[in-house]
């Protein structure tokens, strides 16, 4: 039997490999930009879903409260950056700050249309609502907020918190 000589089909073969190597790194480069571009619009879309919510509950209360010029109307938690590396401070995506906003905004809706010049004698059950407030099962995990600041402007409840991550205590 005899075996055809290959030496015609090396420059084939390389010219063949090439391409499919070519293919393969495009179709990697491809996808890793759509992943990116993809990352960006969930990102974008939780940010205008937390905004959107924040002005229809805004117009709500503005409505309710239009004639009382002196009450909480509306609530802002914020969420901290962290300015160094703590390591219990975990860093969160957008979509996970837009939900811990909204459960803290549910935590402290009964703010909403006290008046801001008796605001000092709610601070301590505002303080003892998010005092090492633990919140369970945020997308499977969990976060203890501490609030640091609350300042009232123009009817605006502003709340600055600071996320850590949970740990369980041993039982």
């Amino acid at each position: 039997m005899r075996l055809p000589p290959f030496e015609r089909f090396v420059r084939g073969l390389q010219m063949a490999g090439v391409l499919i190597l070519g293919m393969i790194i495009g179709a990697i480069i491809y996808n890793s930009i759509f992943i990116a571009r993809f990352e960006a619009l969930i990102s974008l879309k939780s940010e205008l879903e937390v905004k959107l919510e924040q002005y229809e509950q805004d117009m709500k209360n503005l409505n309710e409260f239009k004639n009382q010029h002196t009450v909480i109307k509306s609530l802002l938690p914020r969420i901290e950056k962290e300015a160094g590396q703590d390591s219990k401070r975990p860093r969160l995506d957008k979509v996970t700050e837009a939900e811990l906003i909204k459960r803290i905004k549910a935590d402290l809706k009964i703010f909403i249309g006290r008046s801001i010049y008796e605001i000092d004698s709610d601070a301590s059950l505002a303080r003892s609502l998010l005092e090492q407030k633990v919140y369970l099962d945020v997308y499977n995990k969990d976060y203890t907020i501490e609030m640091k600041t609350v300042l009232v402007v123009d009817n605006v409840l502003q709340l600055w918190v600071e996320v850590r991550g949970y740990t369980k205590p041993p039982a």
